[in-house]
């Protein structure tokens, strides 16, 4: 799926003069796309490229609606802030303590552990502080973060635990968010925020925006991190912070609640509401400052999944402190249906199949070739060699080009556990990508999977969709080397997506039956993939974009260009579909935080964000 705005260009260049000059004088593609794209870009608010102007502007201008409802709601939250305090520097301990008095929301008490500092300035610090919600506690032996931290919950009285590191700022409103947040969502087990980071010379700077939950890529790196606040009867549940896990204490916490809560309890407030100090020897300051947090990270996960199940083991991702989960298969190897619907273009089919036929490790697979009135003798002499293959068959589709149509035709003609739409001008790239695929769709939360798909000069096509870019839609990190981490390494982990190209699409047969396949009435050509992904997805499914399966795909070489009218006037009633079925979906795309641009895809802010 190309860029709206290309497809449209590409057209228009390729139409005769005079039907371009007919649309110059009527209904122009440069108005068509500024009345009926742009005007789904979210409305101005102030911005500069470091983030601070846009972030900050949009907390002050959201501080009256939390106020108003917190107060509302009772103003009763507590929530208790604990921070561990070993040996810090003083004058950025005070700045810490300091940013929570200054908390706009007053409803708080802070609990500051000192395990045992050597430095006798840090026992006169604590003891010179004087506000009655503030409580020390004097460890009598050193016994790290997490045994510090557990003293501090032994202490701690609030409804709800917030974790703060003896050297970060809390924002201003960050209390008051978070209060919001859980009145909004009374049951909130894990409440989280984005955050930035904090250099030695005072300057804010890489601000991390955040998806709504996304369990995949939760299960890749701890992405919820700072702010984070829990429940505290499921903090006390849990029993707290794990001593032998410490570097990734907070992540194994965060897992231990998450896997005793409801999915729908676990809350994004997006709003840049914590900023970590980034000094020399701390994670913020780089990832790989403190290598013992990576193996601990994975001890978590390990636990985690050792509580509730679904996976084989874990390993490490390619960045520090990401990992690889292998997910189990289901003992009885589900059976893969391979859709590849095709006209003519034989030798391109023919390195699609062979490639999936030569490279495909899983080996419960059939492919079906969807042959949509082939007439060119060469490729039905291929298509008839493929067929001899005893993993391959051929269906006729003697109707015109209708893409949702003749997938819907051939999953009902066959009987698989799985589905796999595959578009002809792909290539296997990894042999292990179909076993990559079929371990994450076996899951009862996934719904639609989608790989990584690169150009053949290795740029990325594909690493998940995005919705609203461009007015509808269009795909993450486009263009990207494929080398490329993306923003904050997305490229490298799995993550949820709202969607997933219909180019290479695995999905169960049981989620494709319950949304209806897809819109072969109003979508028979472009965005049929998204729609069908945002049906899952509203049916309360998880898709999921996986760079561990990569093919490459030759794009739209075997339909050519959009060059008539006609084509033309189709495509512009199906953008004008997508707008008016899911206006809202389109404009709050769950894994795509609101400052992120509509107009690109690289994860640049936008300079119309709106919160």
């Amino acid at each position: 799926m190309k860029s709206i705005k290309s497809l449209l260009r590409s057209m228009a260049q390729s139409l005769p003069p005079s039907v371009r000059q007919k649309l110059r004088n009527s209904h122009t593609l440069a108005s068509w796309y500024q009345n009926r794209v742009l005007a789904y870009r979210p409305a101005s608010a102030p911005t500069n490229h470091d983030g601070t102007v846009v972030y900050s502007a949009h907390i002050a201008a959201k501080v009256p609606e939390w106020a108003a409802r917190v107060e509302q709601s009772g103003g009763g939250i507590k929530i208790s802030i604990v921070c561990p305090v070993y040996n810090p520097e003083v004058s950025l301990l005070a700045e810490a303590v300091d940013s929570v008095l200054g908390q706009s929301y007053k409803n708080w008490e802070l609990v500051l552990v000192d395990d045992v500092s050597t430095d006798p300035a840090v026992k006169d610090y604590l003891t010179s502080l004087d506000d009655p919600r503030i409580k020390t506690v004097f460890r009598r032996s050193n016994g790290h973060i997490s045994k510090a931290s557990n003293s501090g919950l032994e202490v701690a009285t609030g409804d709800y635990v917030a974790l703060l590191d003896q050297d970060d700022l809390l924002h201003q409103h960050a209390l008051l968010a978070m209060a919001d947040a859980i009145a909004r969502h009374p049951s909130a087990a894990v409440v989280y925020s984005d955050e930035d980071k904090l250099n030695a010379d005072g300057e804010f700077y890489q601000p991390h925006f955040k998806p709504d939950w996304s369990p995949d890529l939760f299960y890749s790196n701890n992405y919820i991190s700072h702010l984070g606040v829990y429940r505290a009867d499921l903090v006390t549940q849990v029993g707290g912070f794990s001593v032998g896990l410490e570097g990734s204490q907070d992540y194994d916490l965060a897992l231990k609640v998450i896997a005793q809560s409801e999915w729908c309890n676990i809350i994004h407030v997006p709003y840049v509401l914590y900023h970590w100090r980034a000094l020399p020897g701390s994670t913020a300051y780089a990832a790989d400052e403190k290598s013992y947090t990576v193996d601990a990270g994975r001890r978590a996960l390990e636990g985690y999944f050792d509580q509730v199940g679904g996976a084989a083991s874990v390993g490490l991702s390619q960045l520090p402190n990401t990992y690889r989960v292998a997910f189990a298969i289901p003992e009885a190897k589900p059976w893969v249906d391979i859709i590849i619907p095709t006209r003519n273009q034989g030798e391109l089919l023919r390195n699609c199949v062979q490639s999936v036929l030569e490279k495909s490790d899983y080996p419960h697979y059939r492919i079906t070739l969807v042959d949509n009135q082939s007439d060119e003798p060469e490729s039905l002499n291929i298509i008839g060699e493929l067929a001899k293959h005893e993993r391959v068959s051929v269906l006729a589709y003697n109707k015109p080009f209708n893409y949702s149509a003749i997938n819907n035709f051939a999953v009902a003609h066959t009987d698989g556990d799985i589905v796999l739409l595959l578009n002809n001008d792909t290539e296997v790239i990894t042999p292990s990508w179909l076993t990559e695929m079929v371990s994450l769709v076996s899951r009862d939360f996934t719904g639609c999977v989608g790989p990584k798909l690169l150009y053949d000069d290795d740029t990325l096509q594909h690493a998940g969709v995005i919705l609203g870019v461009g007015g509808v839609a269009n795909h993450s990190h486009l263009g990207f080397a494929d080398t490329h981490p993306g923003y904050f390494g997305r490229m490298t982990i799995r993550q949820n997506v709202a969607a997933v190209t219909g180019a290479c699409l695995m999905v169960r047969r049981e989620v494709w039956d319950q949304v209806g396949g897809l819109n072969d009435k109003e979508l028979t050509i472009a965005f049929n993939d998204v729609d069908f992904c945002i049906k899952v997805m509203r049916a309360g499914y998880y898709n999921v974009f996986t760079p561990y399966a990569k093919l490459y795909h030759y794009e739209s070489k075997s339909r050519g260009q959009e060059d008539t009218p006609e084509k033309y006037q189709r495509f512009v009633s199906e953008v004008e579909y997508m707008q008016a079925t899911w206006p809202d979906v389109l404009a709050n795309d769950p894994y795509y935080s609101p400052y992120f641009s509509r107009t690109k895809t690289d994860f640049s802010l936008s300079e119309n964000a709106s919160v």
